[in-house]
């Protein structure tokens, strides 16, 4: 059985394509069901961000596994797996633990070091655990996984500044405004990218912040913490038409405005621009708007530019997070074959033992009547033998797991001992 991750990001996959293949909360049940349900995959996580749409799993047969995984995201977004399957990447064991390293590490986010995927990392894995989707394998890796993302932020300066898909939102759209600085701003959303958003845009100087979500309640609680206020969803157009940024970062499926939408309240404001920030994916705004006049929109696509510019600084540290998770990837390595060996050291010993009671036992008879002093002292002195006997063997195992060396030994074990 190995540890495979499948997937594909807005590097390896037009956005178009990429936002039919997220996976939303809703869903991720179904797709966690379907994926554990397959007798090539025993455990599953499926991590589907603004960034990526990643499947990690224990698969029994890696062939068949694959295939398992491809027909599960057809099927969930409603695609031919053919239009998909050029693009997806595709990592095996070390490799694909490697990986998922390198994603709780901000190494593989469009913002070099961001912070928010190990939220969200965390996350998946805890809903595919309350799916009863996860084992031993998965657990062992995630809960690795989070360590080392917690490493890479306290021990290196990776995640200085502007260290969040969120962040650097609000930084893109100052940039391009030159400040928000008495600029009114509307949030459309009110999750974690978008709370991210009203977090960056409290030392922005914006005069006034509004959020607007299918919840009013999420709206009145984020407004709360940003010190602004909430506004109806249904009075959207009214807002935008009386706002100079709309950064939108909302959870649904289809868009939420569109360009027919958007034209009525750009009609009202005619010299007046308006800056539309939408990293939501799928997105939220209609790519059409881009064409009214005085509209400027950004996507994750140019997000993902923005900040690729900016991050010569925290480049200069991925070294050193490297470093990091070259030492844990051994660590990892290490623990999980010495689970692996433990139930052949037990069963090796298990078995001596047996030997050694059985003998005993024909034995007794012939000892005469012993006090139970000495029936414990006999047991004692067999039960000191065997375990001199299997030291040696057990701490050569040991030594060498995780090596070709340990691998031959632990045949060798098997095959001798028929275990």
């Amino acid at each position: 059985m190995s540890v495979v991750a499948i997937g594909l990001n807005n590097h390896s996959v037009p956005l178009e394509l990429f936002e039919q293949l997220t996976v939303d909360p809703v869903g991720l049940p179904k797709v966690l069901t379907e994926l554990v349900g397959h007798d090539h995959v025993s455990e599953a996580v499926v991590l589907s961000t603004c960034n990526r749409t990643e499947i990690y799993i224990h698969a029994v047969r890696f062939h068949g596994a694959y295939q398992d995984v491809r027909t599960t995201l057809a099927e969930m977004a409603g695609v031919d797996a053919d239009d998909f399957t050029d693009h997806l990447y595709v990592h095996y064991e070390q490799q694909a633990v490697e990986h998922l390293f390198r994603v709780a590490a901000g190494l593989e986010s469009a913002v070099l070091g961001e912070h928010e995927i190990l939220g969200q990392l965390r996350t998946s894995w805890e809903r595919s655990q309350g799916e009863g989707a996860v084992g031993p394998t998965l657990n062992l890796l995630f809960r690795k996984a989070i360590e080392v993302g917690k490493r890479a932020r306290t021990e290196t300066s990776i995640a200085r500044h502007t260290a969040s898909v969120s962040h650097a939102a609000v930084e893109m759209a100052r940039d391009h405004l030159g400040g928000l600085v008495d600029k009114k701003v509307l949030i459309l959303g009110a999750g974690e990218m978008a709370d991210g958003m009203g977090v960056a845009l409290g030392g922005a100087g914006a005069s006034e912040i509004m959020v607007a979500n299918r919840t009013p309640a999420r709206a009145e609680e984020l407004a709360e913490r940003v010190a602004g206020r909430a506004v109806p969803l249904a009075e959207l157009d009214a807002h935008v038409a009386d706002v100079d940024v709309l950064l939108t970062s909302t959870g649904a499926r289809s868009l939420i405005v569109g360009a027919d939408e958007l034209a009525g309240p750009m009609a009202q404001r005619p010299h007046r621009p308006l800056l539309v920030v939408d990293i939501a994916i799928p997105r939220d705004i209609d790519p059409g708007v881009a064409e009214l006049d005085g509209v400027t929109l950004f996507d994750m696509d140019d997000l993902r530019r923005f900040a690729e510019a900016g991050q010569a600084e925290r480049r200069g540290e991925v070294g050193a997070v490297e470093q990091i998770i070259a030492v844990e990837l051994e660590r990892h390595q290490a623990e999980v074959t010495a689970r692996q060996l433990a139930p052949l050291i037990t069963g090796m010993r298990e078995s001596f033992d047996a030997v050694r009671r059985t003998e005993l036992d024909r034995q007794w008879t012939k000892l005469g009547d012993l006090s139970p002093e000495q029936i414990e002292a006999v047991e004692a002195i067999t039960r000191g033998v065997v375990n001199k006997l299997l030291h040696q063997p057990s701490v050569r195992l040991k030594d060498a797991a995780g090596t070709p060396q340990g691998e031959r030994l632990a045949e060798a074990v098997r095959e001798l001992f028929d275990f």
